[in-house]
């Protein structure tokens, strides 16, 4: 899911670890597909903040290795590689 950050022109990037993931990390063309290491939060989820200014940006999860889809957002984009990313819209 994602968010207005609580400062401005921030945005907040989280996903609820079902399972029990330990590790999390978000990439996205706003950080050239770089990993950002997201924050354990104390209900289990993980959670990043970043700095976007207006725009619609493509990005992902990757739980524990394993690349998904933002579960709570609908907005998706095809990848190059069968697949999908999750689009978000930053006002």
């Amino acid at each position: 899911m994602f968010t207005n950050g609580r400062k401005k022109g921030t945005v907040r990037f989280s996903i609820n670890a079902t399972g029990g993931a330990k590790r999390a990390q978000l990439v996205g063309d706003f950080n050239g597909w770089n990993t950002q290491t997201m924050r354990k939060q104390k209900n289990g989820g993980f959670a990043a903040t970043v700095s976007l200014p207006a725009g619609s940006y493509e990005y992902r999860f990757i739980l524990d290795g394993q690349w998904m889809q933002d579960p709570d957002n609908g907005a998706l984009a095809m990848n190059p590689y069968g697949g999908f990313n999750s689009v978000a819209v930053v006002q």
